[in-house]
């Protein structure tokens, strides 16, 4: 089965997206491209958690996403940036990039030791 991982990049995009069109929207064009975007968004999220652990890839699409947000409003929108900030935002981002390598190396030592995906399954509740 191949790796969902490269959804994140239009998933995130789409949440960047939406997150700042909910701020700025004034019409409904722009309410419905926002509309848009989150149903996008959250779609490739939740296709890329049919086959990926379900923590990790909401984990990294939410950090990606309010960092991708973060760093437009500041380059893009006039949001102030400060040292804090961007101590901030690589916190997270060193925590998200992370639980991504711990998850990868995780699932890989598993699928050797013969277990399954079902022990996740069960921990989310689908069945």
């Amino acid at each position: 089965m191949a790796s969902k991982w490269w959804l994140m990049l239009p998933a995130t995009l789409c949440e960047i997206g939406w997150a700042l069109g909910a701020k700025y929207a004034q019409g409904p064009v722009e309410w419905l491209a926002t509309l848009v975007l989150v149903t996008l968004s959250l779609g490739l999220a939740t296709w890329m958690a049919r086959t990926l652990p379900t923590t990790t890839v909401y984990t990294v699409f939410v950090g990606l996403g309010a960092t991708g947000t973060v760093l437009v409003d500041i380059a893009f929108l006039g949001a102030p940036f400060n040292v804090l900030t961007l101590i901030l935002m690589a916190a997270l981002l060193t925590g998200v990039v992370g639980l991504k390598l711990y998850s990868s190396s995780n699932s890989s030592s598993n699928s050797s030791s013969g277990s399954s995906n079902d022990e996740e399954a069960s921990c989310t509740g689908s069945h």
